[in-house]
């Protein structure tokens, strides 16, 4: 890669970056839902993958992390802890496993997308339709990345804690982590699917002209 490739995506990333920080402090990028909060903020990240590669999406996943780490220490919910090893909530605080939650699947989100969006390129060479169904794939992939390994890494890390500290809950546990599944994580991943669609196929068009 020459110098000025590698100024561009530098460029770009610090604007991804730029992106994620500003989302994570304003309403559109940390949805309140009472217990938890829904997330949008996973978009940046698989777009960012997409474009500048899988080391820059780890990266910008690593950011995405970072952001909530913050927010789960500094404004917390009843379940924040599982998010930060920072915060106790009554009885339950979080630990080490709790910045595997926050940061593993978060840094995996751009690396998934990004190979599936190439995996899927490949696959459909040929067709007129590839490269949109290839970016839908991966916005849907990149967020359920997100959605799955979060919720089933709470469900093994803080399963008793997480069941009491959301719905008051000492069986059925991993009945409420399939609802938030179902009820959150799929809308999230369609949402992600037509915003990278629609986003990045504006940003290829820019970045030939």
């Amino acid at each position: 890669m020459n110098t000025g490739n590698k100024t561009r995506d530098m460029v770009l990333a610090a604007i991804f970056v730029a992106l994620i920080i500003i989302m994570a402090f304003t309403p559109f990028g940390y949805i309140p839902l009472g217990f938890m909060n829904a997330t949008i903020i996973h978009v940046p990240v698989i777009i960012g993958a997409i474009i500048l590669g899988p080391k820059y999406g780890g990266f910008l996943g690593m950011i995405f992390g970072l952001t909530s780490l913050w927010k789960n220490t500094n404004m917390p919910n009843a379940t924040s802890f599982v998010f930060s090893p920072f915060v106790k909530m009554g009885e339950y605080g979080g630990n080490l496993g709790s910045l595997i939650i926050c940061m593993v699947p978060r840094i995996l989100i751009g690396i998934v997308a990004y190979y599936v969006f190439r995996g899927v390129l490949k696959a459909l060479k040929g067709s007129k339709m590839r490269t949109t169904v290839a970016l839908a794939a991966a916005g849907v992939a990149g967020s359920l990345t997100n959605t799955l390994l979060v919720m089933n890494l709470i469900y093994f890390l803080f399963g008793k804690e997480y069941g009491q500290a959301a719905k008051g809950l000492t069986e059925g546990i991993y009945s409420v982590i399939i609802g938030i599944i179902c009820m959150n994580g799929i809308p999230e991943a369609i949402v992600a699917g037509i915003l990278t669609v629609a986003i990045t196929q504006a940003l290829f068009k820019v970045m030939r002209n």
